[in-house]
């Protein structure tokens, strides 16, 4: 029974096992590309990367705001490249209104797809976003005067349809009943009000794009150039 053990021992190391390969030399198992695990935080963000990263980033970001679409075309790229894929780093994205009604539609919507394809709705809406809410078409006069007395839900539909963001998402493979289920969704809007608050009282979030570095807002940090050297300052530290 000792020697058969020791054979069965024998085989597994030599042919079980996944670290060596047919010339005896090891096998480095294949990295982990973190930029593909995306959960939802308790805090209403939606996170890419390593849960255990060293370095932990929050921004809270715009829809419609101009510095963040910059961010996300030509930042977010980078970051997820360079830091996030390889576990250094983690990136969370919070949604903050800081347009109020524009934003409130294409948020809707943004949280309404799947999960695993929040990111790339995301980049679609913020690349597009001059042709979107650039757009030279002007609210009809008449319209404008009966969202006053709308709800927050028929607002956010109405400029949703109008800007274009409902046919991105419907183009992107949400079926169109479900966005409009997603823009009624009254729930929903309460739920980004309150995750404003949150920002507004814990960060003191009035603008965006706002950078939140291990706990610690980021001043005067809007774009990669100024963003990469934090980053990297901090890596070095831990």
């Amino acid at each position: 029974m000792r020697s058969l053990g020791l054979v069965a021992g024998i085989a597994a190391a030599s042919i079980g096992s996944p670290l060596v390969a047919a010339q005896g030399k090891p096998v480095r198992p294949a990295a982990v590309d973190w930029s593909r695990t995306v959960v939802r935080t308790p805090d209403g963000g939606v996170r890419m990367g390593n849960p255990d990263a060293r370095v932990k980033l929050i921004e809270y970001g715009a829809r419609t705001c101009p510095t963040c679409a910059t961010f996300a075309v030509e930042g977010e790229p980078k970051l997820v490249a360079g830091y996030v894929a390889g576990g250094r780093v983690s990136y969370e994205y919070r949604d903050y209104p800081v347009h109020g009604a524009l934003d409130l539609g294409p948020i809707l919507l943004g949280d309404c797809v799947p999960l695993p394809r929040f990111f790339s709705v995301m980049q679609a809406m913020m690349a597009q976003q001059k042709a979107l809410v650039g757009r030279p078409a002007q609210i009809p006069d008449a319209k404008g005067k009966e969202l006053e007395k709308a709800t927050p839900n028929v607002v956010a539909a109405y400029l949703a349809d109008f800007y274009g963001y409902t046919d991105l998402v419907v183009k992107m493979g949400l079926p169109r009943p479900r966005a409009a289920a997603c823009l009624a969704d009254a729930k929903a809007v309460d739920t980004i009000v309150a995750r404003a608050n949150v920002g507004q009282t814990s960060y003191k979030i009035s603008g965006t794009p706002s950078f939140i570095l291990d706990g610690k807002v980021l001043p005067n940090v809007y774009s990669w150039d100024a963003l990469e050297p934090v980053l990297k300052t901090a890596l070095a530290a831990r």
